[in-house]
């Protein structure tokens, strides 16, 4: 009588889950083509592709309420961080002396080449279950191609208006509309609340 074997079945290779960080990593290079450099958490390295306009979370949240572009737009802590056109922190301090806020204690910063910000969360991501209070978060989430679209200085002789030819934001206007909120979240948080209702 002849025996016949059973068929063989090879189970198919296990795939370990993807993880927070994975998943993190594979969104920023795959959606963005941005790399994340050093973590948990991972940091993306400003400079290259964008640079980071920094202010308080007070600040920032009216300057979302005004009519002036922006370019994505993150949350960490109580710190509010507006992506701009790579090389813009070094033109911060020109900028605001030439709008007349040279020298006034503003509590806003760039950070450009060198710099290192946390990875957002991604859109649609869970944050890490060891994220703490204040874990960065997006806002307003960038899209691929939004480096072309950051807030830049105009270009020669387009003035400090919106620049022709370019769907981006201005850098001048959000960098003045920035220093205003600055200036006037610091006026209020040193205002007692009794004297600002008179």
């Amino acid at each position: 009588m002849a025996v016949t074997a059973a068929p063989v079945t090879v189970p198919l290779p296990r795939v370990a889950p993807e993880g927070p960080e994975e998943s993190y990593v594979s969104w920023y290079e795959r959606e963005l083509g941005w790399s994340l450099v050093g973590g948990p958490p991972g940091q993306l390295v400003t400079g290259t592709r964008f640079d980071v306009l920094e202010l308080p979370c007070d600040a920032g949240g009216q300057l979302l309420r005004r009519p002036v572009g922006t370019g994505p737009v993150a949350l960490m802590g109580r710190r509010m961080r507006f992506l701009v056109a790579a090389g813009s922190a070094e033109e911060l301090d020109g900028l605001l002396d030439w709008l007349e806020w040279g020298g006034v204690a503003l509590d806003l910063a760039a950070l450009g080449a060198g710099g290192r910000i946390t990875a957002p969360a991604p859109p649609g991501h869970p944050l890490r279950e060891e994220s703490p209070r204040g874990a960065a978060v997006w806002l307003r989430p960038p899209e691929q191609g939004c480096e072309a679209l950051l807030p830049a200085l105009p270009g020669p002789g387009q003035g400090a208006g919106p620049r022709q030819g370019s769907a981006g934001p201005d850098l001048v206007r959000l960098v003045a509309a920035a220093a205003t909120e600055c200036h006037r979240a610091r006026l209020r948080r040193r205002t007692p609340p009794t004297e600002r209702r008179g």
